[in-house]
């Protein structure tokens, strides 16, 4: 198969997909931003061809440098794992003619009140939600479901830009927040309690391949507002034969169907407590924050590999197993600065360092990021072990022990 992938340079694991379709015998010809010899000689290797655009998410560039490849070769496929390029490629795609997820997929998978109004009618649990174009919108929403609330962007990836407001002048803050980045019309919707967790699959022609459901601890919202928690998020290893992730499951594979979706990474997140499980949302992509990474390590099966190979040649080629639990902590340094040093890493590695699949601590020196950057933009640690709970523990142990030192 010929198959055009969609940025292959950056961020830095994109060329962990090329590499992967590569290595399934596709051939891959990318499209980026980044100039060819910046790429560096193994990505390059590992595609036919390169075409340099200075904006991915024009699709008026993005059609030309694919219609450009389709002078030379017939193109099977267009793919894109970066949620800001998800709907430039479906655009072009049925530009172009080549088959993959639609624009109206994409749409649904994106735009958030759309996305919860389709699935409600499916039968879908979700929070009650909105869009709102005006103050006077959100105040009205807000007088029939009640705070708290969320607020988003209609087409923001995770939890980037959303906030919740707990009364009235919370909510006028946040829409003057809004207002002044620009955002003409934003998503709004009713506050859900309970434990957060995300479902993620690979599918092929609507059904699901491979899948792993994942924990949030504490929560992403309560994550990144609080600089003294170490969140966490792990990917369990107890799903076959437990009734809660058999309805997770069922809720997913609701969601693929009443959406349209076919072959295709995905991204769901959802709630579960006193209303029982509610979906949240959906991204057609893979996840971020290096989660496959913990996929391939908690099965020993290369998740990069299983996904080329079913856009190749429609079809998984190793099962999930599930051997080990696996999990990331966040390690957030103590005030915002520059890095002074560690304390209590080697006391860590000495009780549970066999368990350790990779670390990243910043030298002295370094610049910290804020605390909502996210799980990875400071210092990290991720682990496996057979139990669950042994997992927890240690990542437990690890957010209570290490300490980054920033000044």
């Amino acid at each position: 198969m010929n198959i055009v992938f969609i940025e292959p340079g950056f961020p830095a694991n994109q060329r962990l997909f090329v590499h992967a379709l590569a290595s399934v015998g596709a051939n891959v010809f990318g499209i980026g931003e980044s100039g060819e010899q910046e790429l560096g000689d193994d990505l390059r290797g590992a595609m036919k061809a390169y075409y340099q655009v200075r904006n991915v998410t024009d699709v008026g560039q993005l059609t030309e440098a694919v219609q450009f490849f389709q002078r030379y070769a017939w193109i099977d496929a267009l793919e894109s794992t970066v949620e800001a390029h998800t709907m430039a490629a479906a655009q072009v795609r049925e530009a172009t003619g080549i088959p993959g997820t639609s624009v109206h997929t994409t749409w649904l998978c994106r735009d958030k009140p759309s996305m919860k109004e389709a699935l409600r009618q499916a039968g879908v649990p979700t929070a009650a939600s909105a869009a709102v174009d005006t103050a006077q919108e959100a105040k009205e929403f807000a007088d029939q479901v009640g705070y708290p609330l969320i607020l988003k962007p209609r087409a923001g990836a995770g939890a980037a830009g959303t906030v919740r407001v707990d009364d009235d002048g919370e909510l006028a803050a946040a829409l003057q927040h809004f207002g002044e980045t620009g955002a003409s019309s934003i998503a709004i919707e009713e506050f859900v309690q309970g434990h957060e967790g995300f479902y993620d699959t690979i599918t092929v022609g609507g059904h699901v391949a491979h899948d792993w459901a994942t924990h949030y601890y504490p929560n992403v919202l309560e994550a990144m507002r609080s600089r003294w928690i170490s969140p966490q998020f792990v990917t369990t290893n107890r799903m076959e034969g437990n009734p809660f992730y058999a309805e997770v499951r069922d809720l997913g594979r609701r969601v693929i169907e009443a959406l349209g979706i076919g072959t295709s990474a995905t991204h769901m997140e959802w709630f579960y407590g006193p209303k029982g499980l509610k979906f949240s949302e959906i991204g057609a992509r893979p996840p971020g924050v290096g989660c496959w990474d913990l996929y391939s390590a908690s099965n020993d099966v290369d998740v990069y590999r299983e996904w080329a190979h079913i856009i190749t040649h429609g079809t998984p080629e190793r099962p999930m197993r599930r051997p080990y639990a696996a999990g990331i902590v966040a390690l957030r340094p103590d005030r915002d600065g520059t890095v002074q040093g560690y304390s209590g890493i080697d006391a860590f590695m000495a009780r549970h360092g066999k368990w350790v699949l990779d670390t990243n601590f910043p030298g002295r020196g370094s610049s910290t990021q804020p605390v909502e950057a996210g799980y990875m933009a400071n210092s990290w640690l991720r682990m496996r072990h057979p139990d669950y709970d042994e997992l927890r523990g240690m990542l437990d142990d690890a957010g209570r022990t290490i300490h980054v030192h920033a000044g």
